[in-house]
This record gives structure tokens, C-alpha cells and sequence, in this order.
């Protein structure tokens, strides 16, 4: 059976499995059944496979260089695994993990974000795309880009890319390291972090902090800046995750809505 085809059964199946059909086997568990939006943890059986796969995703990305991780497409990925002796290449298993995390519905544990990325081998095509200095990111030319520069006028050099374009393979890592840092609870890891095919950084999106702020551009703190004080005032820009959102993700004070 070609991988394509794989992609179909893999997520009819298992999405099956998420509305407690006993019969199939599950890749994610959920507990308790009698919540509206129950808590769903990668299954005993894929934890190997979720930690190999975190582990070759690490190697690629230090291997390809963390800029160009950025942007790396699926295929690319599996090629560069392949034929670097010291990651290896992807087993049928992790792969089959990999397509399950990309093509199932997140609204069965309360997400509800719209669906960004149709196929796992998208591409970001390098010609519409230009890398920020000195933050290790890209943005699409257009819009966005123009927006950006906009901001760093009107705000101020404190103000700093800290997340650009992101490709299905980028959000993979991001994701997935999301979920081991919350014992595997796919449900938490959602309200922070997109899955992988539903990241707005795909097309347009980008995040922004407070230069020498680390990772509290990341939490409400950042909301508390003269630097986010000064981008409400901006009629041109609009933060995608507000309070209580219809998304079902956290307030991000930080994410610039661009498309």
C-alpha cells in the first residue's frame, strides 16, 4: 500500500476511534467519556514512536540548521533522515503517528481552529519568502512582511520577529514538544499551540516580543509592555487570539493576524 493511501485509512480509522468505537485501535486515549471536550493522551503503544520521532525531528532540525527548519517541507524531512546515517529513517510506525497528527479533527478535544494545511507534503515556496536578520525567521513577502517592517517602525527596534513562517514539519516539532512537556495530553497542549496543520504561521501569521524578554513574550506578561501598549494603538494590526476566542486557544497577545 503507497503512503498516499495510507493517509486515507490512517484517519478514517483512527478518527473513528475518537467517538469510542472499541473496535479500532486508538493512537490517542481520552478520559473521562462524560466531558463535552475529553482529555486526550498519545496511547502506551505510540509512545516510543512519538519519542523516536521527537528525537529524529531534534537531529534534522540541527543537521538542516534551526532557519532553514523553518521552512522544511514533509519530504525533505524523510529524505534527510534517510540518508543521514547518525537520525535514520522514518519507520512505518512513527510515519503512521505522524499522519494521524496531521489529519485528524482537533474539535473532538475543543479545539476549533480552521484547517490551514490540506496535505502533509505542502511546500513553502522560497521565492515569496525573505528571512528576517538577526531573528532567524522568515516572512512571506507582501502583507505580512510589509506589515512587520510597519510595526518596527511605528513601535520601535525593541520590538522583534520571535516567530515567523512555519512549515508542517516546524509546527510538527513545536507541537509535539508541547505535548511531552504536558505528559502527553494532546487536549492542553492544543489550548496553547496549534496542531500541525492548523498554524496561521503556515500562510501569513507571525509573533512578535520584547527584545531581551525571552520567553515571557509568550505569556500574558507580554500584554503588560510598552511595546504591546503601543501596537493596540496600531489600526492596521490585529492580534488573532484574543480572549476568549472563538478557537478555543489562550489569549496571545503577541500573534500578529495578517491574512
Amino acid at each position: 500500500m503507497n503512503r498516499r493511501d495510507f493517509f486515507k485509512l490512517s484517519s478514517t480509522a483512527v478518527l473513528s476511534s475518537t467517538v469510542l468505537a472499541n473496535d479500532t485501535v486508538d493512537i490517542v486515549s481520552f478520559e473521562p467519556p462524560e466531558m463535552r471536550n475529553p482529555y486526550f493522551y498519545v496511547e502506551d503503544q505510540y509512545i516510543n514512536a512519538f519519542n523516536s520521532i521527537r528525537t529524529k525531528l531534534t537531529l534534522v532540525q540541527r543537521h538542516v540548521g534551526y532557519g532553514n527548519f523553518n521552512i522544511l517541507s514533509f519530504d525533505q524531512m524523510l529524505k534527510i533522515a534517510a540518508d543521514t546515517s547518525k537520525i535514520g529513517a522514518f519507520t512505518k510506525h512513527e510515519l503512521e503517528f505522524l499522519e494521524f497528527m496531521f489529519y485528524y479533527n482537533p474539535s473532538a478535544h475543543g479545539f476549533y481552529g480552521n484547517r490551514i494545511s490540506n496535505n502533509i507534503t505542502d511546500t513553502i515556496n522560497r521565492k515569496e519568502i525573505d528571512k528576517v536578520p538577526r531573528t532567524g525567521h522568515y516572512l512571506f513577502k507582501g502583507k505580512p512582511l510589509d506589515t512587520y517592517h510597519e510595526m518596527i517602525r511605528d513601535v520601535g527596534h525593541t520590538l522583534t520577529l520571535t516567530s515567523g513562517i512555519r512549515s508542517v514539519v516546524k509546527q510538527m516539532k513545536l507541537f509535539f514538544d508541547k505535548v511531552a512537556s504536558v505528559d502527553g495530553n494532546i487536549t492542553i497542549a492544543a489550548i496553547s499551540l496549534a496542531p500541525p496543520a492548523f498554524t496561521y504561521h503556515a500562510i501569513g501569521d507571525f509573533d512578535v516580543g520584547k527584545k531581551g524578554f525571552g520567553y515571557a513574550n509568550f505569556t500574558p506578561r507580554f500584554a503588560m509592555t510598552d511595546e504591546f501598549r503601543q501596537i493596540r494603538k496600531l489600526t492596521y494590526v490585529d492580534v488573532r487570539y484574543t480572549i476568549n476566542n472563538k478557537d478555543g486557544v489562550r489569549y496571545e497577545p503577541w500573534h500578529i493576524t495578517t491574512v
